[in-house]
């Protein structure tokens, strides 16, 4: 996998970012997830409507960027995230934005400035392979397989934080679904 420099990221973004409203769109939902069973029973929902033809997307992604994507970020874990850490000032106030983003959940429009899209991992796939995809990487958090790459922005995390992270990850992006 190239790894590409990590662009600075404005401190001020990231830090209005907990005061922004977790959904802002009216069409968008709140989603809370408290478990990766929770996360499978919502893709199933997912899944489901994508072969009934009831499944909308709100924003920009396509529904299979949307799973992709959440694929990808837990896949990183395990096989090498594509930045290199942001400079030592961004991680230390991430690290200490992390117990929020836990608790919180992140808000939406946060990019990487310099990267196409705005962020990595999300590849154009159709619902299902990306659904597969997801479901793959749910199950390696659900084996408890190490993840022996610490996240770039983070750092090291516990094995609970890294799965809490992801849920917030995926209400965020799983509440521009609907169906």
């Amino acid at each position: 996998m190239q790894r590409e420099p990590f662009a600075k990221i404005a401190l001020v973004q990231i830090a209005l970012e907990g005061e922004r409203p977790m959904t802002t769109d009216p069409k968008r939902r709140h989603l809370r997830l408290e478990s990766l069973g929770d996360l499978r029973l919502e893709l199933g929902r997912i899944e489901q409507a994508d072969r009934e033809g009831r499944l909308e997307t709100t924003g920009q992604w396509t529904a299979g960027q949307i799973l992709a994507h959440l694929a990808a970020w837990i896949e990183y874990g395990y096989e090498g995230y594509p930045m290199r850490k942001p400079p030592l000032l961004l991680r230390w106030f991430l690290r200490w934005k992390l117990p929020s983003y836990l608790q919180h959940g992140m808000a939406a429009g946060v990019r990487i400035p310099g990267v196409p899209g705005g962020t990595y991992g999300i590849d154009r796939m159709e619902v299902a392979k990306a659904a597969e995809r997801l479901h793959r990487a749910i199950g390696r958090l659900e084996a408890k397989e190490p993840c022996p790459h610490e996240s770039p922005a983070f750092g090291a995390m516990s094995f609970e934080d890294r799965v809490r992270l992801n849920l917030r990850h995926a209400e965020l992006h799983l509440g521009f679904l609907r169906y």
